[in-house]
């Protein structure tokens, strides 16, 4: 019994070791693109236009001017915040629109679109660095796998070694998964914005004179 114990604690080890290496076996979703910024399913679009969104008039340089007064990007901050429904975004909208005249208005949603896409902007430029982050993690977690690979070849066997190895490698996996999971969310993000740039351009443009 005593002399079979070490063969019951290597076939326990590489039970183990099987395991982990299935749970780290998850590939990095850059890895499947020629783009390392861009991890996400989603078709990239670097940067969104004006006339991409807006077909209303093209905004001159004294509605770019009014575009910058503090009452209407105050509004525009607001109206560009997703926490703000379109049913109040609209009423916002509409309200503007009965005390303001068309250029105003057009400054509206120039102010809004400028929002939008300073926000979209920080998104992308965070899903690279996170796509980064990630394929740095996968090489990590690709020397852990060979680390262990090589101690549970070694006769003797170093027991401690191999178990701060295996925890090594299980922590840094789910570390991994939990990000790849929550990639998933922030590679929406972008799509979001534009989506809700266009709603707000139709909302505004609602309001012009025909």
């Amino acid at each position: 019994m005593i002399r079979s114990l070490p063969v019951a604690v290597s076939v326990a080890r590489g039970v183990a070791v099987a395991v982990l290496f299935a749970l780290s076996s998850v590939p990095v979703l850059a890895a499947t693109s020629s783009d390392p910024d861009w991890p996400c399913v989603q078709r990239r679009q670097p940067e969104l236009s004006l006339a991409q969104v807006w077909s209303g008039p093209s905004p001159d340089a004294a509605t770019q001017e009014l575009a910058r007064s503090a009452e209407v990007s105050g509004l525009a901050q607001r109206l560009a915040q997703r926490r703000t429904t379109m049913d109040e975004a609209e009423t916002l909208i509409a309200d503007f629109a009965a005390h303001h005249d068309a250029p105003a208005q057009v400054a509206l949603f120039l102010a809004i679109f400028e929002q939008i896409q300073d926000a979209r902007n920080k998104v992308m430029a965070g899903i690279a660095r996170y796509a980064h982050h990630q394929t740095e993690m996968d090489a990590q977690i690709n020397d852990l796998r060979h680390r262990l690979e090589t101690l549970n070849a070694a006769q003797p066997q170093d027991f401690d070694a191999i178990d701060k190895a295996e925890a090594d490698l299980d922590w840094s996996t789910r570390i991994f998964q939990d990000r790849q999971q929550s990639l998933t969310y922030v590679c929406e993000t972008p799509v979001v914005l534009e989506q809700r740039a266009f709603a707000l351009a139709k909302a505004v443009a609602a309001h012009l004179p025909k």
